[in-house]
This record gives structure tokens, sequence and C-alpha cells, in this order.
């Protein structure tokens, strides 16, 4: 596998983060994962702790809430900073499944953009009320409607990254800070000729912790496609 970083967005999640670091390091050779933290209770702590004897793991500890979509951006910039090949995103609460994380990479490639989608044949959303699996399907068939790239789960931070797709990516024209940022990256790699892939995945909503995802995302997700389409479509 080339050189590869998981970056893992973190609010409050002392109940999952050091299992699924576990995971990921026991299972993939040559990954290393960054924790980008703005927690209130002891997820930094416990990372730390894990991190001694383990140089494949790194930390970096923000102040306040700032939103999952700016984590992601702050662990962009590390990855580029140093020699990665590939960058990926998951979600610490195991709605991402780690044992797939390799059928992503199998489909990877440096200008390609791969998305585990939950809405593909073979993929499965466990867990759900109807009525947000409803307003997903909404939303992402609306998000489709408007930017148009073709794909199906825009929503969905399960994804790897090859590098030179990221060096594509201005992130100094983002404006978002939550789930809208997913779409955001989506819609400026598009326009910069990226590569885009679905793998199927099974999405298991958390078992433990409370959700960091709040109706404000939910609604920014939605209203903010339209001027995402219009900031990037000129």
């Amino acid at each position: 596998m080339p050189k590869t970083l998981i970056i893992i967005p973190c609010y409050n999640e002392s109940e999952n983060i050091v299992k699924l670091i576990d995971v990921l390091l026991g299972d993939n050779q040559n990954t290393d994962v960054l924790v980008v933290d703005d927690s209130s209770d002891n997820t930094a702590d416990l990372v730390k702790k894990r991190q001694v004897g383990e140089p494949r793991l790194h930390l970096i500890k923000r102040q306040g809430k700032g939103g999952r979509g700016t984590a992601i951006l702050e662990g962009f910039k590390f990855a580029l900073a140093r020699d990665y090949k590939l960058i990926a995103e998951m979600d610490a609460d195991f709605s991402h499944d780690p044992k797939e994380f390799q059928s992503l990479v199998a489909m990877s490639g440096d200008n390609t953009m791969v998305i585990g989608s939950r809405d593909i044949k073979g993929s499965k959303i466990v867990g759900w009320p109807w009525t947000r699996t409803a307003f997903h399907y909404l939303a992402n068939f609306y998000a489709n409607i408007i930017l148009g790239i073709g794909i199906r789960d825009y929503t969905n931070g399960y994804r790897v990254y090859g590098r030179g797709a990221l060096e594509k990516l201005d992130m100094t024209k983002i404006k978002g800070i939550g789930y809208i940022v997913l779409s955001e990256i989506s819609y400026q790699l598009f326009k910069n000729g990226v590569k885009f892939v679905e793998v199927p995945t099974l999405f298991v909503n958390r078992r433990r912790g409370v959700s960091n995802f709040s109706m404000k995302e939910i609604m920014e997700a939605f209203t903010s496609v339209i001027r995402v389409r219009l900031d990037y479509g000129k």
C-alpha cells in the first residue's frame, strides 16, 4: 500500500477513539492515523497515551468545536506537508466500518476520490429512523441535480483521496465548516478533472457515545448546495 494517512475528526469520542485506532493501525501497514480533536472530554488525553511508542499516530488538538469540515481541512494540510500518497477520512464512531478500508484503497489512484457510498447496490444503512433515511436520499438527490457530479452519496465522509487529487483543492475557497464541506470538496475536485469512484459500504448508526450531527448541520448540507454551485460554477 502507498504511504497513507487516515484523518479522524473527533468531538467527544472517548468511548470509541482508542478502539478505532487499534483496528486501523493493526490492519493497515504503511498507514498513519491523524486525530483532529475538538473535544471537551478526555479524547485527546487518551490519544496522547496511545501515542507512546507509536510513531504512526498523530494528534492535532483544537480549541472549541470548529466543525467536521474544518477538521478535515486541517488534516489535509498536515498530509500535504508530508509525503503521504493517499489521504483518507472517516468518522470516529464506527459508523464507517474500518474493516472496509482496504476496499476503498483498492479503487484509489493519484487523481481519484473514492467514496464509501451508502446509496449504491450492495450498500446498507442500519439503525437510522425512516425520517433521517428519507432526508438522506432526498438531500443527495437534490445535491446531484444542483451539482451534477453523477455520484450517489455526497454526504458520507468515508473517503480516500489520491495526493494528486488533493493538490488540486484550493482550501482557501471553502466557506463551510460542517458536512457541507464534503460537497464543496467534491464539486471543486470535479471541476478540476478528478475521477470519482463509489464503492458499497455498510453504514451503522453509532452504538456508543452521542451523535454530533446537529439539525443545523443537516439544514446547512441541504440549503448550502446552491451556494456551492454558484461559488464554483462561475
